[in-house]
């Protein structure tokens, strides 16, 4: 994996992907550098260059630079055509070679696919409340619909909050753990009394290796903890709140 502006992973280097990091845009101050997400508030005419840039990352027109409008949900669209905004959901999956799949997220856990050799490929967006309630299964079976089997299927975890960063309350706890028991594995007693820090990463590994897929990975990543390099919510959070922006993870099938 190099350290450039650009991460990639040896389990998907059969297709076009990237988990991007923030460096090597054209957005300002708390948008600085490459802020990818409609949703920000950045200057949109910086916003298209910097969706521009990965898009030629990806060797796809920047108008194949697929999103969708994300709501921490399970739903999943199946790109079969083009559009200009997506709907609301947290996952996509194409058999198409000219589109390019982008999640955005600043803590969240971003998670690539591809299966059949790179035919059929999908991205999804995992925070804890996604990733309890299926979104990566959600994923999986989509991809299915498009052909893919099972135990065809790589999946990565990207860049995102791990559990040294991530601390959480009881409430967040028990919301976990009434959707899966099986999450309670991935909470550790935390610093402060009564508080947990989660695993996301090595959570969504799980919930992949459970769901029967052939190899799941993590980068290992900590969005948290690596300013320099990537957005975070957590961190913006610790120190009082303001703009944010959001970086993109993406994948492409296989051409």
């Amino acid at each position: 994996m190099t350290q450039e502006w650009v991460l990639r992973h040896p389990s998907l280097a059969r297709v076009r992907h990237g988990f991007f990091t923030r460096l090597g845009g054209v957005s300002e101050g708390p948008y600085a550098s490459l802020n990818c997400s409609m949703r920000s508030g950045d200057v949109p005419e910086a916003l298209a260059e910097n969706r521009a840039r990965v898009a030629r990352e990806m060797g796809v027109a920047a108008t194949h630079l697929m999103g969708v409008t994300q709501v921490h949900g399970d739903g999943v669209a199946v790109v079969a055509d083009i559009w200009d905004r997506g709907p609301e959901a947290d996952a996509m999956v194409t058999t198409r070679t000219d589109v390019a799949l982008g999640v955005i997220t600043a803590d969240c856990g971003p998670v690539l696919f591809m299966a059949e050799g790179g035919a059929v490929v999908g991205a999804a967006h995992a925070g804890w409340r996604g990733a309890v309630g299926g979104v990566i299964e959600a994923t999986l079976d989509a991809m299915a619909g498009l052909g893919a089997r099972r135990e065809t299927i790589v999946a990565v975890v990207g860049p995102c909050i791990t559990q040294s960063s991530y601390e959480v309350g009881p409430n967040m706890r028990d919301a976990a753990l009434a959707l899966d028991a099986l999450a309670e594995g991935y909470f550790e007693p935390g610093a402060r009394a009564g508080h947990f820090q989660f695993d996301l990463p090595g959570y969504c590994v799980a919930r992949l290796q459970r769901a029967g897929v052939s190899h799941a990975a993590a980068t290992g990543v900590d969005t948290m903890r690596d300013e320099q390099r990537f957005f975070s919510h957590r961190r913006r959070t610790l120190a009082g709140g303001g703009q944010i922006g959001h970086q993109i993870s993406v994948i492409a099938a296989y051409a």
